[in-house]
């Protein structure tokens, strides 16, 4: 919106007409941020391509260079979130100390800068621990290996079932 004081102290906000009116740090931040959503989403289809759950690749280590694709992807989408809401928050800091800007003019950093930043921190977060627990399977097998086998028990030529612990 577009607003102005009045003299007698009342404020008159005005919708944006059109986008191309915008100015053009927020019309590059609007740009980034739907790369990043939607390079978000191709992040979340390669990392459960990749997921142990599936079966869309055979396990092994295709299918841990795939989530770890998934994981770098998410940490570049943090990356990415971080550009604009810095961009952002240092016209609002640069606007407000400035003493050439008028008081009507000057604008504070509100909710939206702090959910950027929380959903950059997320993102790294997500992407950093997908990127590690891909990695500490080492060498591509599963991570978590069969610790028992089902095998079958004959009897013995007396009848009886063999004694053997069978693991």
């Amino acid at each position: 919106m577009n607003c102005v004081v009045q003299s007698t102290g009342q404020m008159q906000c005005k919708v944006y007409d059109s986008i191309l009116a915008l100015d053009p740090e927020v019309q590059a931040g609007r740009a980034l941020t739907v790369l990043v959503a939607l390079l978000g989403l191709v992040a979340l289809m390669v990392t459960v391509v990749g997921a142990q759950c599936t079966t869309c690749v055979r396990a092994g280590k295709a299918k841990s260079w795939i989530v770890m694709a998934g994981g770098v992807l998410y940490i570049l989408c943090g990356v990415l979130v971080l550009i604009p809401v810095c961009w952002f928050a240092n016209i609002i800091i640069s606007g407000f100390y400035d003493p050439n800007v008028p008081k009507s003019r000057k604008r504070e950093m509100g909710a939206a800068l702090y959910i950027g930043w929380a959903a950059t921190a997320l993102l790294l977060l997500g992407g950093s621990l997908i990127c590690c627990s891909c990695s500490c399977s080492g060498n591509g097998e599963n991570a978590f290996p069969v610790k028992y086998s089902a095998s079958t028990r004959r009897p013995t030529s007396n009848g009886e079932y063999d004694k053997k612990n069978y693991v």
